[in-house]
This record gives structure tokens, sequence and C-alpha cells, in this order.
């Protein structure tokens, strides 16, 4: 994504909002090394994934999302959306035989390149554009379908001789988008919108054994929504005005968080992503171009690209073309673009007055203290000793060496927690922090690096009620 030509929103009011969805589309679309064969691209797709209904009910995954915001359009607004997703398309690698036809291989070695098997992503769209009046009540509803199809595409060798060939695979997909509103209580002309987007598809695995591979053909994925006012304004969700809040309070968002990402701080564009952003998400100005690979730092990940071996290069670029053009970016990079990606100052604010106080003067004062001491020494505590100490949980006592059942809150932990309910883990220490809450650092078991993290002391940290005391074997 190359932001040196500013988006014409006058055309297309998704326009700047589209460069940051085009960056959530394509989320770990692709991770470094980029190659198929690397561990780490052999379960791809994390973000706004919507499975199909038969499929969704035994997995962690999701078959819609939920979007509910409120809006304060003007007479005669129209509300336009475009839903967005990849839909995954298979493809297989095949070889010419001497006798003309094909066979499927798992690698076809061409001098630029080594073309392998993979699931590349197709865009796909779907728009609607209704009036807000229509909306209240039953609302709008659109079905859509992608059609099953097969493509194929020749390969040819340096010397134009046909070699292969490449056949991509797209199974139906079918889904819907339906929009309603509401008016909300209050004297303001305010409307609570909803809009649901759904993966409908009838597929369902062949055997109880179906994994998610099988299932992604099927998939929308990334899936988000753009949603823009022709007149009128959405109202943030993250800061609300004081009249709105218990409203915005209100609103139920499933599996996707609604952000406004109109140009220039307008508030009349909405962009609803399975990721938690911030109000007018921007992209680095700084940024070359898509890497693709999520979380990752942009310099450090030049840096590692560029440092590919030839052969590893080959084989990203016949993994998909996109991987081919991060490849390509990576050693054509000049020394000055890489520089601009290790570090921008965004804002600087000029100070006038008396600069801050001294720390001693922010300090609490206590009694007997003298200003050079800490005003709370974990060494000079003796009331607490994390190894020694127990605490009961459903009248047991638990410390250090007691083995429990992993229960996380759903209110309060992140999504890696969720994956560790029902494990079983041992407890490390029993830890008292300054407010006087209770933490239990605790160590998985069955990780095979947990005396690493015994000696690193990087331990997961669960509260007594996210615990079930077990019998210490």
């Amino acid at each position: 994504m190359t932001t040196g030509v500013l988006p014409d929103e006058t055309a297309d009011p998704f326009a700047t909002a589209r460069q940051v969805a085009d960056a959530v589309l394509f989320e770990g679309y692709v991770l470094y090394p980029y190659r198929a064969s690397a561990a780490k691209n052999r379960l791809r797709w994390q973000f706004g994934v919507l499975v199909p209904p038969a499929w969704g009910t035994d997995s962690a995954e999701h078959s819609f999302q939920r979007t509910e915001c409120l809006m304060e359009p003007r007479s005669g607004a129209r509300l336009s959306a475009e839903l967005r997703f990849l839909h995954a398309q298979r493809r297989t690698v095949q070889r010419r035989c001497p006798d003309g036809g094909f066979e499927t291989v798992e690698e076809l070695e061409l001098p630029d390149r080594v073309l392998v098997p993979w699931d590349e992503g197709a865009e796909e769209r779907v728009t609607l554009v209704a009036d807000v009046s229509k909306l209240t009540g039953e609302g709008v509803t659109v079905p859509f379908t992608r059609p099953a199809r097969e493509e194929t595409e020749q390969v040819h060798d340096a010397e134009g001789r046909l070699v292969g060939r490449l056949v991509r695979r797209c199974a139906q997909l079918d889904g819907r988008v339906r929009l309603t509103a509401r008016a909300i209580d209050g004297p303001y002309a305010t409307l609570r919108l909803t809009a649901t987007v759904e993966n409908t598809s009838g597929w369902e695995p062949d055997d109880a054994g179906a994994d998610r591979t099988a299932a992604l053909p099927h998939c929308l994925v990334g899936a988000h929504l753009l949603l823009g006012l022709s007149t009128g304004s959405f109202l943030s969700m993250t800061d609300p005005p004081e009249w709105a809040r218990a409203a915005v309070a209100a609103c139920r968002n499933e599996h996707a968080w609604p952000v406004l990402a109109g140009a220039d701080g307008r508030s009349d564009v909405l962009l609803s992503a399975p990721i938690i952003l911030e109000d007018h998400p921007a992209i680095a100005p700084e940024s070359p171009g898509a890497l693709y690979d999520a979380l990752e730092i942009d310099e450090i990940l030049a840096l590692r690209t560029a440092a590919l071996t030839d052969q590893e290069k080959r084989e990203a670029r016949g993994t998909d073309p996109r991987a081919a053009e991060v490849i390509e970016l990576a050693d054509t990079m000049p020394p000055e673009v890489l520089e601009r990606l290790h570090g921008a100052v965004r804002a600087l604010r000029e100070v006038t007055g008396p600069g801050p106080a001294a720390p001693d003067a922010l300090a609490p004062e206590v009694p007997g203290l003298r200003p050079d001491t800490p005003w709370w020494d974990p060494e000079s505590d003796r009331s607490v000793d994390p190894v020694r100490d127990r605490i009961t949980v459903d009248g047991r006592s638990v410390g250090a060496g007691s083995r429990v059942l992993l229960r996380p809150g759903r209110r309060r932990t992140d999504a890696q927690d969720l994956f560790l309910q029902g494990r079983t883990a041992q407890v490390e220490a029993v830890l008292h922090d300054v407010d006087g809450g209770v933490h239990l650092a605790v160590t998985v078991e069955g990780d095979p690096g947990v005396d690493i993290r015994r000696e690193q002391g990087r331990f997961l940290y669960f509260q007594p009620d996210e615990i079930a005391p077990l019998e210490d074997v």
C-alpha cells in the first residue's frame, strides 16, 4: 500500500478508509520468510474468518459478524455499505508430460521461481446503497453468492516452452448482509445501526475429522465492513459525546469493532474490522509498501527479507505473487527509504512554562521515610513471599507446586488465554500487588519450553477465580 497518491474522496467516499482496510484484509496473508514450506505459513488467516455454520458449531470460530453503532443522518441521507473479504482459491501445480498431458506435482522448478501448491486469496466485494429511511423495521437484506469455478494458467520456461500449468479452484460461497436501524430514546435524532454479515454456505464436512483447511475455501476471510453516510455523521464508539455514552455502551458488537475512518477527521465513514483499531487509523507515510506479515516491524522485516538466500527468494516468488512483490521491494529498496523506517516523531510540543516537578516532589509523603528510599521495596517487605505464600481456593490450599485447571475469565483475558481453557498447569508463585489483589504465576503442563520459562521468569498469570485446584501427582 503506497501512499504517494492522495485518494479521491469525491469519487470514492471509502478511498481513505480502504487504505487501512487493505491492511486488515491482508493481515497475516503470507508470513516471513514468505515460503509455503515455512511452518508459520501452514496456519494462515487468523482475522475475520467467517466459517460455514455447519463447521462453526464445533469450532472456536464464528459464522457471522455483528456491528452496532450510532449515527445522526440528515434528511434524505443514504447509507452505503461495502463488505470486503478474501475467497480462498486452492492452487495445484501440474507438470507437462511427454505425451502432452499433465500430472499433479509437489513443485515445479523454474529459473526464477519454484511453484508449489498454495491457497491464494481472491478479493471479493459486496456493495449496497439504501435510503436510511428504509432501514427501520425489517431493514434491508442483500444475499450474495460466489459460484464455484476452475481456472488454468499455462506456465512457460525461459525459452517460452510450455512446461506446466497452475489449476485454481474456488468453492461456492454464500452469505448475506443485513442492515437495520431504529431510533434511540432522547431528544436527539439519533439511530442505532445494526449491520450483520453472515456466511450462509451449506457446506458440511465429509467426516468428523475434517479440519480447518477443508473449511477455508467456504469461508469469508478477513471480512470487514465499510459504512458511509451521504449526509450526516457517525458517533465515535470510543469517545462519544457525554449524552450518548449510555446508548453507545448498549451497542453490541460481536467479532468486529467499528471506528471512524473518514478523511481529515470526518465522521461520515466507518470501518468495522475484526481487529481493534483507534478512530481515524492511517497507514504510516514512511511505509514503502505492503509486507503482509502481521505485527512485524517494517525495518526488521525488510532487512531480513533482503538477507534471504537466492534459493529462498525463488521459493517465495513461486509461493504467491504478493510474496514475490515483497521480495522485489526488499531487493530494490533505496537506502534513504530504509532509513525512514528506523523511526519517526509524529508530534512535538513546545514547552514554554516551568518544567515538570522533581521526582521527589511527586513522591507520596510517608512518615519516617527518607526521600531517597523507594516508597515500597519488595526485598524489605517480609510480609509476602511468592514462593512460600499460599491461598485458599474452593476450600483447598494452593501455592507453588500446586496443580490447577485453567479457566480463563472472558471479561479480563486476552485471546491467547482462551486457548488455555481446560489446560492443566503448575503454580510457580503466589503474588500480591499493592492494591491487595492476588495473582498466580503458572506454567502450562506439557509445554516443551517450561524449563526456559522458569529460568527466565516468563510465567502466565491468572487470578484465583480463574483456576480450579487439582490433586497433586
